[in-house]
């Protein structure tokens, strides 16, 4: 058996592709910075932490009560494997991975044994949270390890170590390791009614409105097809539940299950279909929920059996923080890791491994039928396409599309839906999303997995969603016009020629009204969108477009019409308007289809935008879109395809939806790409700041002003440059003193942030 190693740290916690032996303990003979875990068993009715007395053997702290269960993580080994072997080794407790809890790192700096033990340790620090005391005679104690294991109340154990009482391994409770007792605190004093008001100006964010169409001009067979269609989107949505994060779905039922309990348990499910997770996102993805308003769950064999006691009781943990990777990535894998991984493939295996409709996974916690299939490697990782992980869902909703496109009357539709209905399977959508471009019928649909917002370690995950609606023919007319000029938008960019896409064509635009959306569609609510977003279609295909007209209605008159009335000075608040709202959103997913997406790496290689700029290409891309779609309407004004009238118009009510979007929050892709437009133009004296916290534009400076953050932008693209996009958005993506100003004003009367929509039509075709 090989002997077992310790991954050597920096002091800031990086691997330095070092590793030392663990038999003779070179790591804290040195000194050197390393991984370890602690895990901490806390008792929800009783209150009470579980603590194990050291071994008297112990090179450190031997004859102390400590940490429920701790050890050093080895060489290569993720965190919470560690934490789940260490928890069965030393206490006999095997629980599964969404039982731990990661709370904070904790970094240990010690020396004890008259200077011979140096502990520079990195502490992955986790709770689990059990219902009920597990009975001590359930405990199997690794003796060389263990002593004794006893329950202590959490507020006794924090008074103890304040202490210092020698009986006990010292923590400094004033310090780091304090945030574990006020994390337990505030989880057992919970105010029920602070909490409820809390999440009832949470909720008061989103303006209830309801989104409908009328049937009337579908055919008899469209019809009865679109029920079918719904139910598949629903499917949609579960798979998404799964997407988010590994135990959102039972959360979710468990919130449903418990909803009419008490006044708050209502507002957390309300709040939480809002988000479609328990982080709330327009707070910077800060959770409205804890463990401790979790799912519980029932572990009859997690410890040797006990007479007359039915199995050890707990919460399914989430973390504090919304995972980067989502259920894409292990929750513990790290960029070094993956990319490690990555080098050791073969060009088709990267393709898959980088590629949108796959997730990675561990093989040390794959079961043994799975592992027989994997191809040998040296590395943990190995990647299964969505075809494959979400088999009974996408099984369903390929039954149901099938039975849809057998009824359907359209034949645009009918291939989609068949085609759509067999990637669902084969995990091939190249010809499903052919056949979304060349979809012309009445009965609008979009569904199937897209945008990759929610990656936002790689932004190579494509999440699930769906769209419905009914096709406006008379606004799809009208908005021919920006569809056929792509080509000359893009011969005219504000970019050096070198960068310029050669071969754009003509992109068709869809005006719809909205009756269902599923899937990736949380908080604030989609108004448009250009896909697909795989490069090889876009190079082969180009991209189509799709208005929702009467989401864009609803927010113009219940956000950004009242946020004008606040923010915008007096003598431009007249130019804001639907039309230029509606127009710029427009050229906005226009110009998703234009500037740089396959590029020439410097060395000659060829690549895209999103591989290089990995997490960062959703804000710049949005970013993007936003600004050279301002650019794009003027230059169709200079050349007399829109009217000179529009210049104000279409200027102030930009600067209106900065704030629209700038409130959904600096973590979300839209927020970010549109406070770097705003700081952008404020700084280049676009927009100016009054006394009477308002804003208004400059309309000498702001065309300059457009193009040069158009040029910025599209340059970094066309290079790939992650190095110049991340300095760019690191400058620009902040809350400024005047934005800080005029955002504060806004939420003290109150004006809504988005819209949150119901779609009764669609409900009472699923019932």
């Amino acid at each position: 058996m090989a002997e077992e190693h310790f991954d050597v740290l920096t002091k800031s916690g990086e691997k330095t592709g070092v590793s030392k032996p663990r038999h003779i303990f070179t790591i804290h003979r040195d000194g050197d910075y390393h991984r370890a875990v602690h895990v901490w068993i806390f008792v929800e009715t009783t209150q009470e932490l579980l603590l194990q007395l050291r071994s008297d053997d112990k090179d450190s702290w031997p004859g102390q009560w400590d940490i429920s269960s701790a050890g050093h993580i080895s060489a290569g080994d993720p965190s919470l494997i560690s934490a789940q072997r260490e928890m069965e080794e030393e206490l006999g407790v095997k629980l599964p991975k969404d039982a731990f809890e990661k709370i904070f790192v904790f970094l240990q700096e010690c020396v004890t044994n008259n200077g011979k033990f140096i502990n520079n340790e990195f502490n992955d620090v986790y709770l689990v949270t059990v219902l009920h005391p597990i009975p001590l005679e359930a405990f199997t104690l690794q003796k060389e390890e263990v002593s004794a294991v006893k329950y202590i109340p959490y507020e006794e154990y924090r008074n103890l170590l304040a202490k210092e009482d020698p009986a006990y391994v010292p923590y400094d409770v004033n310090g780091d390791y304090g945030e574990l007792f006020e994390i337990i605190r505030q989880r057992c004093q919970v105010n029920a009614e602070a909490r409820s008001l809390s999440l009832q100006k949470q909720l008061q964010r989103y303006s209830p409105v309801t989104l409908e169409a009328k049937l009337t001009d579908l055919s008899e067979g469209d019809q009865k097809a679109l029920g079918l269609i719904v139910k598949a989107a629903k499917v949609i949505d579960d798979i998404f539940y799964e997407q988010v994060w590994q135990s959102n779905s039972a959360l979710r039922d468990w919130l449903k299950e418990h909803a009419n309990a008490a006044e708050l348990d209502k507002l957390k499910w309300d709040y939480f279909l809002i988000n479609k997770s328990p982080w709330s996102s327009l707070d910077e993805n800060e959770p409205f929920l804890t463990t401790a308003d979790s799912a519980v769950k029932l572990l009859p064999e997690a410890t040797k059996p006990i007479d007359g006691w039915k199995g050890l009781e707990y919460r399914a943990a989430f973390p504090l923080t919304k995972p980067p990777g989502a259920n894409f990535y292990p929750p513990d894998m790290d960029k070094l890791e993956f990319n490690l991984w990555l080098s050791s493939l073969t060009e088709e295996q990267k393709h898959a491994a980088t590629g949108f409709f796959s997730i990675i996974k561990r093989r040390s916690e794959a079961n043994l039928d799975d592992k027989k299939k994997l191809p040998e490697s040296n590395s943990d990782l190995y990647s299964v396409p969505y075809s494959e992980i979400y088999r009974p869902f996408l099984t369903k909703a390929s039954e149901l599309l099938h039975k849809a496109g057998d009824l359907a009357t359209s034949q645009s539709l009918k291939k989609l839906l068949h085609s759509k209905a067999e990637a669902f399977l084969s995990n091939d959508y190249y010809e499903s999303d052919i056949a979304w471009m060349d979809l012309d019928s009445k009965l609008d649909i979009t569904i199937g997995p897209y945008e990759t917002y929610e990656d936002e370690i790689f932004g190579y995950k494509a999440s699930f969603e769906a769209f419905i609606g009914i096709r406006d023919d008379k606004a799809t007319a009208d908005l021919k016009l920006f569809g056929d000029n792509l080509k000359l938008l893009e011969d005219n960019l504000p970019l050096d020629s070198v960068y310029k896409s050669k071969d754009v064509s003509a992109a068709p635009i869809r005006v719809i009204q909205l009756i269902y959306n599923s899937g990736d569609v949380k908080g604030p609510q989609t108004v448009a969108y250009n896909l697909p977003n795989d490069e090889k279609i876009v190079k082969d295909r180009g991209t189509s477009m799709v208005m929702l007209k009467n989401v864009q209605e609803a927010k113009f008159e219940h956000i950004l019409k009242p946020i004008a009335e606040v923010i915008i000075s007096k003598e431009q608040r007249g130019f804001v308007d639907f039309d230029s709202f509606f127009t710029h959103t427009i050229c906005h997913e226009c110009c998703h289809g234009i500037g740089p997406h396959t590029i020439t790496l410097p060395d000659g290689e060829t690549s895209t935008v999103r591989k290089e700029l990995q997490e960062l290409h959703s804000a710049m891309e949005e970013a993007k879109a936003d600004i050279v779609g301002l650019w794009a309407l003027k230059f169709l004004i200079t050349k007399g395809l829109l009217p000179k009238s529009m210049v104000e118009s279409m200027y102030v009510s930009f600067l209106a939806g900065c704030f629209r979007s700038i409130r959904f929050g600096l973590t979300e892709a839209h927020g970010k790409g549109q406070a770097l437009q705003f700081n952008w133009l404020y700084e280049k004296g676009a927009f100016v700041f009054h006394k009477d916290s308002t804003f208004s534009v400059d309309f000498t400076k702001v065309e300059d002003a457009v193009e040069s953050l158009s040029h910025e932008i599209l340059t970094i693209q066309g290079r790939g440059d992650k190095k110049a996009a991340t300095l760019l958005l690191n400058n620009y993506c902040t809350i400024t003193g005047p934005l800080k100003t005029c955002l504060e004003k806004l939420e003290s009367v109150k004006v809504p942030v988005d819209i949150s929509p119901t779609f009764p039509l669609a409900d009472a075709l699923m019932n």
